[in-house]
């Protein structure tokens, strides 16, 4: 690109830098943008001459997006911070929602207890020892209901971390609204609902492939047209490296999942420009601090091109690619736990550098338990610090135009075209779908991060890679820690709940609902408008996971060896 190709494009982000900045509140467009000395900075750097980079960087705001989506970059929107939580029963976690909204937090995310996870009742016999113990315990709308009191749904946004079980948990979360009194385009969230990473990682499902996909297609195209703000899928790649996986299978996997579900609604007819928007993603911040900011700046590129050229997205949301990052869990170390501290601060801020939309910082103690109150308090403080003092939100994309940082970029994002073409030749019609679906019947996923998951554990053994506290600098730092335990009289409180609500509701009611559910998942109709007739008496989730297995069956992973 050459200098006067420069110019013009400066001249069109100043532009669209000016239209944004006078929408914003005066608070923030009137902020103080310099530095710690009291230096002035500029809201966004590039060359001043000619720089055949440009073209595959472009400016924040345009097209492929390398630099973000937003031409005001964190002046005009700043990253929400939106803290997982949940354990124990829904009183119980609503309190901690409240403390993490009264010191600041943005938004809320919900971690749900395992059998939730897998849609089992807190009385089914398989949930035993595992009620409220890994997240949150929800049964019915009348959790939902506690889990949400005294928050105002319409105004704040909620993420819920669950993919088997999701169409059924939206529709607690509606009714829940429904019962504070908002509607449902007065809702705005995320739902996770990545059944694919499910499969390649996390094996947290219900039914075959097919089924989920049936439901997650209902799900789409309920909210398309019901709760239009409301993001229906996030697609994940958290749980991928959290597996094993490398950066680029990380971000090629998730990316995949994500083109999966775009090919999953245009076969249900719907436009592309009105559901894009609607797919979120979920990344995971590892401790490497470079190659997480380019694997970051790659995917929105990626997605931005394979979203217009492949997909047919005119629309610049459409092409936009809006994701939450976490930090590492797996990074964090039993030993010398308080070092987790200083982990989860260089991936925060290698999220923030990457340009991520919203962002949880792990408690230095969620190696152990779930986070206490302290180490919660900790993990958000670490995000403000990072928001208010270090000045990184002063300049959209500040690392852009490194040598270092473009050549990772250019790497990665080259690592995940190969990917692609893998997973599309496994499929043999050339869609990504059918390769996926190949993929995880053949356990190609499987396989793909078991061996980048050995290779590192090798090369730690070695001491090629160093932990420290783990394989180098050993030795016991501070005292221990005080961590959080749920008490088993969770799990009896909880089960004494379910069966009074279900001794108190309208069995015809919830029998007819769950009937009616049925039919119109064997007709192919859309099962979502009976599913929320099911909540709102009291159905149980396991109840409405349960109706739908005489019909579907349920999924064995298939041996390996």
């Amino acid at each position: 690109m050459d200098a006067e190709d420069i110019a013009a494009g400066r001249e069109r982000w100043q532009q669209r830098y000016d239209s944004a900045r006078e929408k914003l509140p005066r608070d923030r467009a009137d902020r103080d943008f310099t530095t710690l000395s009291g230096e002035q900075v500029e809201p966004v750097y590039g060359p001043t001459d000619a720089d055949s980079r440009m073209e595959r960087i472009g400016w924040p705001g345009e097209y492929p997006y390398t630099r973000g989506i937003h031409p005001t970059g964190y002046r005009g929107k700043p990253w929400t911070i939106r803290q997982f939580a949940g354990f124990g029963n829904a009183r119980q976690t609503n309190e901690r929602y409240k403390m993490i909204l009264a010191e600041g937090g943005g938004g809320l995310s919900v971690a749900f207890d395992m059998p939730t996870l897998m849609g089992r009742d807190s009385d089914d016999a398989r949930s035993v020892g595992e009620v409220g113990h890994c997240g949150v315990a929800i049964d019915s709308a009348a959790d939902m209901e506690i889990l949400f009191d005294d928050i105002d749904l319409a105004s704040t946004t909620t993420s819920m971390t669950i993919s088997g079980p999701a169409v059924p948990l939206f529709c607690m979360y509606v009714v829940a609204a429904e019962r504070q009194g908002a509607a449902g385009r007065d809702l705005n969230g995320t739902l996770q609902t990545d059944i694919f990473k499910e499969y390649i990682a996390q094996k947290e499902w219900i039914y075959p492939p097919e089924p989920h996909l049936k439901l997650i297609g209902d799900l789409m195209e309920y909210v398309a047209t019901e709760v239009p703000a409301y993001k229906p899928v996030s697609v994940s790649g958290y749980h991928i490296r959290e597996a094993g996986s490398t950066a680029a299978q990380e971000l090629a996997f998730t990316l995949a999942d994500g083109f999966g579900y775009v090919e999953l609604g245009l076969s249900r007819g719907l436009d592309v420009n009105q559901f894009g928007p609607g797919l979120s993603f979920f990344f995971d911040a590892h401790v490497d601090f470079f190659e997480e900011i380019a694997k970051l700046r790659a995917a929105r590129r990626i997605w931005a091109r394979w979203m217009r050229d492949v997909y047919g997205a005119t629309s610049e949301k459409a092409q936009w690619l809006r994701f939450h990052t976490q930090t590492a869990g797996v990074s964090l170390t039993a030993q010398q736990p308080e070092n987790n501290i200083v982990r989860t601060a260089i991936e925060a801020l290698a999220a923030v550098l990457g340009g991520t939309n919203s962002l949880h910082t792990n408690a230095l103690d969620e190696v152990l338990a779930l986070p206490s109150q302290k180490a919660a308090q900790i993990a958000l403080r670490t995000q403000q610090v990072i928001a208010e003092e270090t000045g990184v939100i002063n300049v959209a994309d500040p690392l852009g135009g490194s040598w270092y940082v473009e050549a990772l970029t250019d790497r990665i994002e080259a690592e995940a075209e190969k990917i692609f073409e893998r997973i599309k030749e496994l499929g043999g019609d050339g869609s990504i779908t059918a390769g996926l679906l190949r993929g995880i019947e053949d356990g190609w996923f499987i396989t793909e991060i078991a061996d980048a998951a050995f290779e590192y554990q090798v090369a730690m053994e070695k001491g090629d890679k160093k932990v420290v506290g783990v394989n180098t600098l050993t030795g016991d730092v501070g005292e221990p820690l005080e961590i959080l335990r749920v008490s088993h009289e969770v799990e009896l409180e909880q089960r004494r709940v379910v069966e009074q609500r279900r001794a108190a509701r309208d069995q015809g009611a919830v029998d007819a609902a769950l009937a009616r559910m049925v039919d119109d998942a064997k007709a192919d109709r859309n099962t979502v408008p009976a599913m929320l007739d099911a909540v709102r008496a009291e159905a149980t989730l396991g109840e409405i996971c349960n109706a739908f297995k005489p019909l579907w069956g349920e999924y064995r992973e298939p041996a390996r060896f």
